[in-house]
């Protein structure tokens, strides 16, 4: 294979040169624990105080604020099953959307097996959940809400503002699952009212296995994972040091001039969705046009299956996917695509590309030349696709 175009960064993204290097010290020379108590250890506590630090700013939250996980599984399932637990004596009702993460999903699964009630909050046929649906589904016991910032198969940003304000004035906690956005666009705790927030590393070229949960100091809730006193006591477990320094850096670096990097992303972004819409038939861009993710392109095309396509891709160099890593090998179609209104045929025949900063025009040239080429190639060996274009002539 002499040519590789990596267009599957929502699934996971390359580490930085400059996180790797700045992590390498505490993998060799500086391994101590930060918890002992000798002079060696203090440059690991050091290092874990300044990158808590680094990512309360970008936040606009306290450094205080902040706990280091080990992803955004983690703290999806430490902000509702924390909640329900903390608060079970006023009320067991949880609010969120049929379109968040399996983290979310499986999770408020679960809690309703212990006797919680979930309100799935329906989408427009963007993905966007509507503040008013979310308002109406108040209850006095409801506990929790939360929905996703940044829906991680099409794309759409969701009206996180609105909600947290909604959230506020009924004095309701409010999560959000930020493991797509956060690194990618901006994001102020405060002026959102976001209480509880989920972030992974490898999202935005930190390492895998770690992650950060943001708690407003105004949440009392336990600890999902008991242990030792570390974190405040609120997330046992010896400290990650290489990859919290990684993941401070890789934020650092995420918004290091960040509306260039959206402006430049979503400038290729809409060049290749143009090409897409315009020189392949039958074709539908899923998500909103305007409110989306600056480096996320997710369409479908009908009488294809997606698993084809992308092995077809695949051998082209280009790596995309048909939704979400996390349910890779799944026969069914995605659960956000239904969500939105598509039919099932429709629906597997989906493709999501998401670019890095790296992505040029010219990759995406190439790419979309191969769409074109590889779905007009399997159209043709689909009698559904045949007997559609007759009966359409």
């Amino acid at each position: 294979m002499s040519k590789l175009i990596y267009l599957d960064n929502a699934a996971t993204t390359a580490v930085r040169p400059e996180v790797l290097d700045a992590m390498m010290p505490y993998l060799k020379e500086e391994y101590a624990n930060p918890s002992s108590i000798y002079t060696f250890a203090q440059k690991s506590k050091k290092v874990v105080d300044e990158s808590r630090r680094t990512i309360a700013e970008l936040l606009g939250a306290k450094e205080r604020e902040i706990y280091f996980t080990s992803g955004g599984s983690e703290g999806d399932n430490w902000a509702l099953k924390g909640t329900a637990e903390a608060l079970k004596a006023k009320g067991k009702h949880i609010i969120t959307s049929k379109i968040e993460h399996h983290a979310i999903l499986h999770t408020c699964e679960y809690l309703e097996r212990q006797g919680y009630e979930v309100t799935y909050l329906d989408v427009d046929e963007n993905g966007l959940v509507s503040p008013e649906a979310v308002e109406a589904a108040i209850r006095p016991d409801t506990i929790l809400i939360s929905i996703m910032f940044a829906n991680n198969e099409i794309g759409t940003i969701e009206p996180i503002k609105e909600i947290g304000e909604i959230a506020k004035k009924h004095d309701i906690f409010f999560h959000t699952d930020a493991v797509q956005a956060f690194g990618h666009i901006a994001i102020n705790v405060d002026e959102m009212h976001i209480d509880m927030l989920s972030a992974s590393g490898h999202k935005f070229h930190g390492p895998k296995g770690i992650g950060f949960f943001y708690m407003r100091d105004t949440v009392k809730i336990g600890p999902l994972i008991h242990g030792g006193a570390q974190e405040r006591s609120r997330r046992a477990g010896t400290h990650n040091v290489p990859g919290i320094v990684g993941i401070a850096t890789a934020a650092k670096s995420a918004y290091e001039d960040l509306d260039q990097k959206m402006k430049q992303q979503a400038e290729i972004r809409d060049y290749a969705i143009d090409r897409i819409l315009k020189e392949v038939p039958y074709c539908r861009l899923n998500g909103d046009r305007v409110k989306r993710l600056p480096n996320n392109i997710n369409v479908c095309f009908r009488f294809v299956e997606g698993e084809s396509m992308l092995i077809m891709l695949d051998q082209k160099g280009i790596c995309g996917s048909s939704g979400s890593a996390c349910t890779s090998g799944s026969l069914d179609p995605s659960h956000v695509l239904l969500a939105i209104g598509l039919p099932h045929e429709i629906a597997h025949g989906s493709l999501r590309m998401t670019l890095s900063e790296e992505t040029t025009k010219e990759d995406m040239d190439y790419v979309v030349d191969n769409i074109k080429a590889i779905i007009e190639r399997l159209r043709s060996m689909s009698p559904l696709y045949e007997d559609f274009v007759k009966k359409n002539k």
